[in-house]
């Protein structure tokens, strides 16, 4: 336990009591380093809960900024934050809540230039990004580097989740082989999304991170879709 402060071990003390967890799951955590793509509705979430089970290098891909419409669904930021860069801001935010996390801010474009140079950094990937051209690309980047992608998607009450490209498993073109054409496919900039399902699928993707690092079953094939009005839940093998 000499790996962990004083402070380090009442902080997670919740954690390091549980079985499946314990000091040695607590080292796994703290010497993992994930990426989050996207410091939005799904990001805000991921970052939060990462930053709080003290993952111990987060990085973050934003290249946005903070505006007012943000502000019902990424909870993480303030209405003081409004017209701050979201990558910068987050992380300063995160490192509040948990001075033992170390955050590595990309504040940019993740494109075909710098994808797998900022991917290649990390042992997990969560793409949380808004749209199909950068879902593509860092699905491909993380094929190309053999690294494990958490992905998820939200739209009014409908969220989808999987995990990409795991101990041999598929990726995001096993299922969808090639992107739609962006005109015939609703966004939530055009449709609107409930604040809370972000929030509620991000928690998930986090988890499936924890799951993966603590080395626990993943469902891999798999995409699970959730309709939160509903309340129902579709799972549907590829």
């Amino acid at each position: 336990m000499s790996i962990f402060s004083i402070e380090e071990i009442n902080r997670y003390s919740r954690q390091l009591m549980m079985e499946e967890v314990g000091a040695e799951g607590q080292i796994k955590i703290k010497q993992a380093k994930v990426l989050v793509v996207g410091a939005g509705g799904l990001g805000c979430p991921v970052l939060q809960y990462l930053n709080a089970a003290g993952i111990g290098t987060i990085g973050i891909v934003d290249f946005d900024s903070i505006e007012i419409h943000n502000l019902h669904r990424q909870i993480l930021y303030t209405t003081d934050d409004i017209g701050k860069p979201k990558a910068p801001t987050a992380a300063g935010k995160l490192k509040l809540f948990n001075p033992h996390v170390h955050c590595i801010v990309f504040e940019e474009l993740i494109q075909e230039s710098n994808s797998r140079d900022i991917i290649s950094q990390f042992d997990i990937v969560v793409d949380g990004s808004d749209n199909f051209l950068t879902r593509y690309l860092v699905n491909d980047s993380c094929v190309a580097l053999g690294k494990p992608l958490v992905y998820g998607s939200i739209l009014n009450f409908e969220g989808q989740l999987a995990v990409f490209n795991y101990q041999g498993s598929k990726n995001l073109r096993d299922l969808y082989p090639e992107p739609p054409n962006p005109e015939d496919v609703p966004s939530c900039s055009e449709n609107g999304v409930l604040g809370s399902i972000p929030g509620i699928i991000g928690t998930m993707m986090c988890h499936f991170v924890f799951k993966i690092i603590l080395q626990r079953q993943v469902q891999i094939n798999k995409i699970f879709i959730l309709n939160l009005d509903k309340f129902s839940l579709r799972e549907l093998t590829f």
